[in-house]
């Protein structure tokens, strides 16, 4: 039974026993650092049932806890406030239980229903960018969040690998290209790809200026354009399953996936199951017939298909066009079905889409329930705001947007010149600087965005994000060095010890607070779909750890019994720091 609830059930007593009343909840609070004790109880909110004044109440409460409760070693009033101190075995206790405990915190694999968690869903005509990172970076965090709170999790994308965008590049390489390759051109694919696509683009607007001085209506010329109209035959070409452009297609798409794979290890984000649109984007029509015979549609005079959704304060949206092809509402229904057909064990979908979807989502997610699935109870969008650079910091290799490969390559040369300025490197091979650069960089890129709450707008400095100081990921992944460093020198293999009979100092107290917090810590951010949840949790505990380190002694500790302590404590902050990185996606290094 954890400590708040020992004493709400005591305090509940309490006010029984002595005031005949019946409390309905204890609020509880941190006990302020210019007070004496740990736990505070609010006597203010017990005075609509217990007439008095707070000080007498909260005097008599306290007696009776100290006298009651072990854990209660003493307490004080303070106005309305109740402060209690709990007694140093209560939290010799706790460690002593967690001490051998391997993934502390995380709740028993499988014991809460099956998420499915999409994330990434790149289009193939182009590089990931600094959207996708932040994507990326929440959707793979969240996924492992829910993990560690008990869920079984499946990662998903789908990816926009069909449509005229894809068809764009398609041309542009047939005309332009003169069979360049990724192996000819040294390129990634999907850098390759992305650069036909511009090209595409370059020529679509020189064709629209051209039409525009021959005396064309702009709007008309964007549409008369004749490499527009090219791209449109080669997608009724590709639609109708034309042998060639099939194969142009699955050639430079093959070229892509290799690309966003090499993308995906560097940022270290993984899928269990891949969905293509190209597979997809039929899905969904028969699902909308079935509901416009159960009446939950309606068509209109031109035979188009429509849900109103006026009575929930949205307005009518379209499933089905006038000629009976999808929209990308029809496809996202049908698809959420056959994840459930492919996984009968989902009972919950999170869709890491940026904010921009958010009327996309809430209307698809009612149209699931009005069709009657239960699990549409239990979707969830993920919805984040944009993540911006400051200008002039850095150019994509396009022009147009910052590409994720570039900004990580970024990352790295970064880290390595603040970690040089810094001179934290003697002894190091160059194999080995080259790793922790990439090991800082990378954390520092994904601490920064990770720790925002998600519905946030992110300004991303790289240089702030590696500062070595502050609310930073080398911040934290230093912490852990300095404790693997102490560790190393302390020559102690951390078997398995009771510790009982010692007189905590404040900080060490303190520390076990925070330790005891992972935990819920967990579950909140599962909860909440927050990574940022668990990042500054972390941050926090690194400055209880560093407080404590300049303030209490451990390897210099005369007392045997006191230095093994600290020593054992400083390993499960480090257990606690790498398992709650790991949550965020962000390695620690040994050494720094």
């Amino acid at each position: 039974m954890v400590l708040e609830q020992i004493l709400e059930t005591k305090v509940k007593d309490a006010v029984k026993e002595i005031f005949d009343a019946k409390l309905p909840l204890v609020e509880f609070q941190p006990t302020r650092k210019d007070f004496e004790g740990d736990v505070t109880v609010v006597v203010f909110p017990m005075l609509r049932l217990v007439k008095g004044n707070p000080v007498q109440i909260g005097t008599q409460i306290g007696e009776y806890l100290q006298e009651n409760v072990a854990e209660v070693l003493k307490f004080n009033v303070v106005k309305g406030f109740l402060n209690l101190v709990i007694a140093d075995n209560y939290y010799l206790e706790f460690f002593n239980s967690i001490f051998g405990m391997s993934n502390y915190g995380y709740a028993k694999a499988d014991s809460r229903d099956a998420i499915m968690v999409e994330y990434s869903s790149p289009n193939t005509n182009k590089p990931l960018h600094l959207g996708h990172i932040r994507n990326n970076l929440l959707g793979y965090s969240v996924a492992e969040i829910l993990k560690a709170a008990g869920h079984k999790v499946y990662k998903t994308q789908i990816i926009n690998d069909r449509g005229i965008h894809i068809c764009k590049s398609m041309l542009a390489w047939q005309k332009f290209g003169e069979g360049e390759t990724p192996e000819s051109s040294g390129l990634k694919g999907d850098h390759l790809v992305g650069k036909y696509y511009v090209a595409f683009d370059k020529v679509y607007k020189a064709e629209i200026q051209q039409l525009v001085a021959e005396g064309k209506e702009k709007d008309i010329a964007e549409k008369e354009a004749e490499i527009l109209l090219e791209a449109q035959q080669m997608l009724l070409k590709w639609e109708s399953g034309d042998s060639e452009v099939v194969a142009l297609w699955k050639k430079m798409n093959g070229w892509v996936y290799k690309g966003f794979d090499t993308t995906y290890k560097t940022m270290g984000v993984d899928f269990d199951k891949l969905y293509y649109e190209s597979d997809t984007y039929l899905l969904g029509r028969n699902v909308v017939k079935e509901g416009l015979e159960k009446g939950i549609f309606f068509k209109k005079e031109d035979g188009s298909v429509w849900i109103d959704l006026t009575d929930e304060g949205l307005d009518e949206k379209i499933v089905l066009r006038s000629d009976g092809t999808a929209v990308y509402m029809t496809q996202d229904i049908g698809t959420a079905i056959q994840r459930v057909i492919d996984f009968s064990d989902i009972n919950g979908m999170v869709y890491t889409v940026g904010n921009e979807q958010d009327y996309h989502f809430k209307v698809l997610f009612l149209i699931l329930k009005k069709l009657g699935y239960s699990w549409a109870e239990k979707l969830y969008h993920l919805s984040y705001g944009m993540v911006d650079l400051p200008s002039g910091k850095m150019k994509s290799r396009e022009g147009t947007v910052v590409d994720a490969d570039d900004l990580m390559d970024n990352m790295t040369t970064t880290a390595a010149s603040i970690s040089q300025e810094l001179g934290k490197l003697e002894g190091y091979s160059e194999a080995e600087k080259q790793q922790l650069y990439k090991t800082i960089g990378l954390g520092a890129l994904k601490y920064f965005i990770l720790k925002v709450d998600p519905k946030k707008r992110i300004l991303f400095n790289p240089e702030e994000s590696v500062d070595f100081q502050g609310n930073t990921g080398p911040f934290i992944q230093y912490t852990y060095a300095r404790i693997q460093s102490i560790l190393r020198k302390a020559d102690k293999d951390g078997r398995p010890e009771l510790i009982e009979g010692l007189e905590l100092h404040i900080k060490e107290k303190e520390l076990l607070k925070q330790l005891q917090l992972f935990p819920d810590t967990v579950q909140l951010a599962a909860e909440n779909y927050s990574p940022a949840v668990v990042a500054n949790y972390t941050y926090d505990l690194v400055k209880e750890f560093n407080s404590f380190y300049q303030q209490v002694s451990i390897l210099g500790e005369s007392d045997e019994q006191k230095k093994g302590f600290r020593i054992e404590l400083s390993r499960k902050v480090g257990h606690v720091i790498q398992d709650a990185f790991r949550l965020l996606g962000v390695e620690v290094p040994e050494r720094m």
